[in-house]
C-alpha cells in the first residue's frame, strides 16, 4: 500500500491490542451489561467515532501540539475525567424499576448515548498519544503524503475496534439480559457501571 509499509502486520497488531482489556472496553461492557445491547452499540459506535477524531487530529499534528503542552495536556485530560466521574455519579444515583436497554431507543436517546461515547473518548489524552506512537511506526519513510498514509492506518485501527466494540456489546447485553429483567439486580447493575465510570475517571485523572 503506498505511503505504508508492513500494513499486515499493522492490522494483526490492531486487533491483538483491541483484545486487551483497557478504559473503552470497561466503558462498552458496563454499559451494554447495565443498560443492554442498544446502549452498547450506540457507546461502541461513539468510542469508534471519537478514534476518528483522534485519527484526524493526530494527521493535521494537533494531537503533537497538545502533548508538546503540559497545561494542554492537562487540561484536556481532567476534563475527561470529570466527565467519565459526572456520567458515573449519575448512574449510580438513579433508580431502575424496569428492563433497562431493551425497549425502543429513541434517536435522540441513542444520539445522547452516542455522543457520551464521543467525548469519552475524544478527551483522553492517552489515546491521541497512542496514535502518535503507534502509527507512524507503519508510515514509509519515502511516503509523498504523511496525512493520507496516517488516515488510512487510523481509520483500519478504527474499523477493527468497532467490530470488536460492537462484538463486545452485543455479547455482554445478551449475557446479562436475565439479571436486568430483575429490577434489583439492575440498580445493581447500574451502581456497579457508576462506579466503574469513576474509577476509570480518577484513573485517568492520576494518571501520569
Amino acid at each position: 500500500m503506498s505511503g505504508i509499509q508492513n500494513f499486515e502486520a499493522f492490522v494483526l497488531a490492531s486487533i491483538m491490542l483491541n483484545l486487551i482489556p483497557g478504559p473503552d472496553t470497561f466503558y462498552i461492557l458496563g454499559r451494554s451489561m447495565a443498560q443492554g445491547k442498544r446502549t452498547g452499540i450506540a457507546s461502541a459506535l461513539g468510542i469508534s467515532a471519537g478514534a476518528v477524531c483522534h485519527t484526524l487530529m493526530a494527521a493535521v499534528g494537533l494531537s503533537a501540539l497538545i502533548t508538546a503542552s503540559p497545561v494542554a495536556f492537562t487540561a484536556v485530560k481532567w476534563a475527561g475525567a470529570a466527565y467519565l466521574v459526572y456520567m458515573g455519579i449519575k448512574m449510580v444515583l438513579t433508580r431502575q424499576s424496569g428492563l433497562g436497554g431493551n425497549g425502543p431507543l429513541t434517536d435522540q436517546s441513542f444520539a445522547g448515548v452516542f455522543r457520551q461515547g464521543l467525548i469519552t473518548n475524544a478527551l483522553n489524552p492517552k489515546v491521541a498519544l497512542f496514535f502518535l506512537a503507534f502509527l507512524p511506526q507503519f508510515i514509509a519513510p519515502d511516503s509523498t503524503s504523511h496525512f493520507t498514509s496516517f488516515l488510512l492506518l487510523g481509520l483500519t485501527f478504527v474499523v477493527t475496534s468497532s467490530v470488536y466494540g460492537l462484538c463486545l456489546a452485543t455479547a455482554s447485553a445478551f449475557i446479562s439480559k436475565k439479571l436486568r429483567e430483575n429490577p434489583a439486580y439492575l440498580n445493581y447493575l447500574n451502581k456497579f457501571t457508576g462506579t466503574l465510570l469513576v474509577g476509570l475517571g480518577v484513573r485517568l485523572a492520576l494518571d501520569k
